[in-house]
């Protein structure tokens, strides 16, 4: 069985955070994810974000983007809110501003798309991701990102 504990995934890099997903059934995510740790793994994940954010190709991108992942305990959600603007890139779960961009989907499919083991894309296109607001921004989110491929 593979691990999905927060101290697991802390302990591994980009890349073995992706190919632990990838070898990981949903089934078993979707368990972790609606468990006590869903926190403690979602806030490892976003608190990464900023040590993978490519300044380079952002250019001038200014945004306020809101990742809201449902499949929380009785049915709730996490709200986590990812600023990019001069050049840099914060994280917090705090959302304090107005996003020109709020991407909604499940825990399985948010570890997908972080992971880089799912095409955003296609996920848009499917329902998986549901998105409100600058809809060109949400297809250029993840190349602004390093994304590890597994």
């Amino acid at each position: 069985m593979t691990d999905f504990s927060p101290e697991s995934l802390a302990a591994l890099g980009p890349k073995e955070f992706a190919q632990l997903v990838k070898a990981t059934p949903d089934a078993q995510i979707a368990d972790a994810m609606a468990g006590d740790s869903r926190g403690k793994i979602l806030d490892e994940i976003f608190n990464r974000m900023p040590t993978l954010f490519r300044a380079d190709r952002a250019g001038s991108t200014q945004a306020v983007i809101h990742w809201i992942i449902t499949g929380g305990a009785g049915g709730s959600s996490d709200t986590y809110e990812t600023v990019i603007e001069n050049g840099a890139c914060t994280v917090t779960n705090q959302p304090a501003r107005e996003p020109k961009l709020a991407m909604t989907m499940d825990p399985v499919t948010f570890l997908k798309v972080v992971s880089g083991d799912g095409n955003p894309m296609m996920m848009f296109m499917t329902g998986k991701i549901k998105a409100k607001g600058d809809l060109g921004l949400a297809a250029q989110v993840a190349k602004l990102f390093d994304i590890p491929k597994a």
